[in-house]
């Protein structure tokens, strides 16, 4: 069934938003201090290919503190109200239908790890 949903979330803003990461993590990669967000914006780039079947937790393993919410806030500034704005369009767009719920929640889901990403990870 998260087969089928995946496929699906790809027709449904999927494949946008994820352009969207993409785009926004080659653009940091220009810089070498870009670079920390560029990765970043590729591993949200592919949890938006993918969403379903995936959860994202705490990290356990970085130590949090200043540095993550530095790094937060320039994400935030730079890229993540754009690409959260976008989830939000496409959320509230697909809440509408009944059979788009399931796909506005995932949105939704992302467009939260969209405004604050570092410090978070990706569980399968």
């Amino acid at each position: 069934m998260r087969l089928i949903g995946n496929i699906i979330w790809l027709v449904f803003g999927g494949f946008i938003t994820a352009m969207e990461y993409f785009a926004a993590g080659v653009a940091m990669m220009i810089t070498i201090i870009g670079i920390p967000f560029g990765i970043q914006s590729f591993k949200l780039g592919l949890l938006a290919l993918w969403p379903f079947g995936t959860k994202v937790l705490p990290s356990t393993d970085l130590p949090g503190g200043c540095l993550l919410t530095l790094f937060n806030l320039i994400w935030l500034l730079l890229f993540g109200f754009w690409i959260a704005l976008t989830h939000l369009l496409f959320g509230v767009l697909l809440f509408l239908t009944i059979l788009g719920i399931p796909f506005a929640k995932q949105h939704f889901k992302l467009a939260g790890l969209a405004l604050w990403p570092f410090g978070k990870n990706r569980l399968i």
